[in-house]
């Protein structure tokens, strides 16, 4: 597909490497000449240096034949200007990224009005995620599936868990929980796992089951699954914003320390049932006299990653409270690692998963067929879900007998209202959603799962 990204910063430097790997013809927009150079000579994409909402630009651009419009600068009002023009000028499909608070309630109404294709708001897709932490604290990393109902949950096994030197096959039997582990990660190594693996004291365990499941497993494990009662929130931005608004609506209290008083001012008049605490967040006396040592959760949401990694660890020494760290850069995600910062989220990295995943279901002649799509385990992991159109050598065929592709398992199938965690006499069928865990990159269709078939992509 022809794509046109406008913005080449972070997230467009990401995007613009995501997508040109997967074959697509992407092309670069972006003002500043060195920064342009630096991403066409670092990866197979072209650049041109202009504004993106110039029609000359966008011409220069090829926006004539374009499939796919990207507009994620840092400014709203421009990424939607852009769009507009983009759409005028013959884009098919255009995606805007819009951060300011002021427009999340407007969001379907200004794409109904511009004609905008999708509108991805990342502070509000990273507060949704710590919201989802803090109510199963547990979990060091939960993604959702079929509108909530099925969750892929990610925790570290210790030996008082007791599972050590188990093979995953007996976990149903052992635990009477209906859960199915998809990956594993040890130290360096990510596996998808089949039944005969053994789970070891240290492993990072992701599984998937339903909520109730999930919480009876974790019941189980004698890992805590009450929600939190109070949250301690170190910086006052827009995920900040909308994660207060989130833990307000379910009861639970908010404190909110932020330096900036004007900011402070904002907060205290839009959310007043928070404590707004006008402070330096990085005052180690403060956070203790405030009662970081009772803190049920600490998020760590400043502007600076350094500062949030060692917010984060100094929280790890004086609480135990359920941790969030946010982080900004791409670029030392392996070496964080080595870090005990809780919880970890990548705004950046939801930006280009939502992206990736919308471009990837154009793909498809039977229309969207990925309905969900995250990048786990580092970026190592996928996990898709599927959305069954049309018959397939995937469909219709006892699961037993489905010569899927090398690591690659098939986790969940919801059919209606019910819930399948599959077995090898289940079948795919017509109208299902599926979901599917993989260490290969780049599925775009449910028939690519099954070995020997080409990609789907169009």
């Amino acid at each position: 597909m022809k794509i046109i990204l406008v913005g080449g910063g972070k997230v467009g430097t990401a995007l613009a490497r995501q997508l040109s790997e997967e074959g697509h013809s992407v092309t670069v927009i972006d003002t500043n000449k060195a920064r342009v150079e630096q991403i066409v000579q670092s990866y197979d994409v072209l650049g041109v240096v202009g504004n993106g909402s110039s029609i000359a630009t966008l011409s220069e651009a090829g926006i004539e034949d374009n499939d796919v419009f990207i507009a994620i600068t840092g400014s709203d009002e421009l990424n939607l200007l852009c769009c507009m023009f983009a759409k005028k000028a013959g884009s098919r499909h255009t995606i805007a990224r819009v951060r300011n608070p002021s427009y999340s309630h407007e969001l379907d109404f200004i794409r109904q009005q511009t004609g905008i294709s999708a509108i991805i708001n990342p502070e509000m897709t990273a507060a949704t995620e710590i919201s989802r932490l803090l109510r199963f604290p547990g979990a060091s990393k939960i993604d959702t599936f079929a509108g909530g109902r099925v969750q892929l949950i990610k925790f570290a096994l210790t030996q008082a868990h007791g599972l050590d030197g188990l093979p995953i096959r007996d976990i149903p039997a052992r635990m009477g929980c209906d859960i199915l582990v998809c990956a594993v990660e040890r130290g360096k190594t990510v596996t998808i796992p089949d039944g005969s693996f053994v789970l070891r004291s240290g492993d990072l365990v992701t599984f998937l089951a339903t909520p109730d499941k999930a919480q009876q497993f974790f019941r189980k494990l004698g890992i805590p699954t009450a929600p939190v009662k109070n949250a301690m929130i170190v910086g006052g931005g827009a995920i900040a914003f909308y994660l207060s608004q989130y833990l307000l609506e379910n009861k639970i209290k908010v404190r909110i320390i932020e330096r900036d008083l004007a900011r402070c001012d904002y907060l205290a008049e839009e959310l007043p049932e928070a404590q707004v605490l006008c402070e330096d967040g990085s005052n180690r006396s403060f956070l203790l006299s405030e009662g970081l040592g009772s803190a049920e959760a600490f998020v760590a949401l400043t502007n600076m990653d350094e500062e949030n990694i060692l917010l984060s660890l100094f929280a790890s020494n004086h609480s135990q409270a359920k941790r969030v760290t946010k982080i900004n850069r791409l670029e030392f995600d392996e070496i964080l690692d080595s870090f005990d910062l809780g919880s970890v989220i990548y705004p950046k990295y939801m930006t280009c998963d939502f992206i990736v995943q919308y471009v990837r279901a154009l793909q498809n002649e039977a229309g969207s067929n990925i309905k969900t799509l995250y990048r786990i385990l580092d970026d190592r992991v996928e996990a898709l879900e599927f959305t069954v159109h049309e018959v397939s050598p995937a469909t219709g065929i006892p699961l037993s007998e489905l010569h899927l592709k090398p690591n690659l398992l098939l986790c969940c199938i919801t059919r209606g209202d019910q819930i399948i965690i599959p077995r090898g006499g289940d079948t795919i069928q017509l109208g299902d959603t599926v979901i599917v865990v993989t260490l290969q990159h780049g599925l775009h269709d449910l028939r690519d799962i099954v070995a020997g078939q080409g990609s789907a992509r169009r």
